[in-house]
């Protein structure tokens, strides 16, 4: 059994798409941390039970529940089922995301309404069933983009509209929740060395040049701003937007 810092001892924590990548980095700094968690996925559940077995061999409780943030219904159903398996929830991680790229003519309805649905739909429905079940003090981090802030090129339209969204949803809700101490902020990756986007891939030399530091991050960099943003260090933090890009926008 791994030693845990503490910081998130007896908290309950959900992780939207934590079966790989950023996601099941952030779950397991939320367990090293104390916390058990929930993660959910579609189409990866190999995967989504070697995070849970990961969290497990660290001590905490973990379950992998399959949800489609397409579907209205599962979307914020994830929630309520996270909550019901632990006795109530302390944070969410909303991570699930598309990340459809390409030129603006080759963008379909259908890309518009499958991006939108789970980047933005997704993402306000899970918010909105936590605010009824998250405790008070809890909190809700967001993961948005870089390129929210800067898009250094073209076939970004889609994603870029959809993550910037969040951020208007991550301010309204810091105001909305917050006279019950529930904080609400957003987390902007730059490149990020995952599956998805991997650091060797063809297209890493030219997103790795584009950020003050020449390299791509590694998902744990990021779970570890969302770790510090989740945890009682934060607690007057909200409303905010935190990049971890490498100075991709400086």
């Amino acid at each position: 059994m791994t030693t845990t810092n503490g910081s998130l001892d007896g908290k309950v924590a959900l992780v939207t798409g934590g079966s790989r990548g950023i996601g099941a980095a952030v779950a397991l700094r939320l367990a090293r941390a104390g916390a058990d968690v929930a993660v959910t996925y579609v189409n990866g559940k190999e995967a989504a039970d070697g995070v849970v077995r990961a969290v497990e061999a660290l001590g905490r409780r973990a379950v992998a529940l399959r949800a489609d943030s397409a579907d209205p219904r599962e979307a914020a159903g994830a929630v309520d089922r996270a909550a019901e398996a632990y006795g109530g929830l302390d944070v969410l991680v909303n991570n699930v995301g598309v990340g459809l790229l390409g030129p603006l003519d080759s963008l379909s309805p259908q890309d518009v309404d499958r991006v939108l649905a789970v980047n933005v739909r997704g993402v306000f429905l899970a918010s909105q069933a936590a605010a009824a079940v998250l405790a008070d003090g809890g909190r809700i981090v967001t993961i948005g983009t870089c390129m929210t802030q800067r898009v250094p090129g073209p076939g970004g339209t889609l994603y870029a509209m959809s993550k910037s969204a969040l951020v208007g949803l991550t301010r309204a809700l810091a105001r909305e929740l917050g006279g019950r101490g529930i904080t609400a902020n957003i987390v902007h990756p730059g490149p990020t060395d995952t599956d998805m986007n991997p650091a060797d891939g063809p297209y890493a030399p030219a997103q790795a040049a584009m950020t003050a530091l020449g390299r791509f991050g590694t998902a744990d960099e990021v779970a570890a701003t969302v770790a510090h943003l989740a945890g009682p260090d934060a607690a007057y933090v909200t409303g905010a937007e935190f990049s971890v890009d490498g100075g991709h926008a400086a």
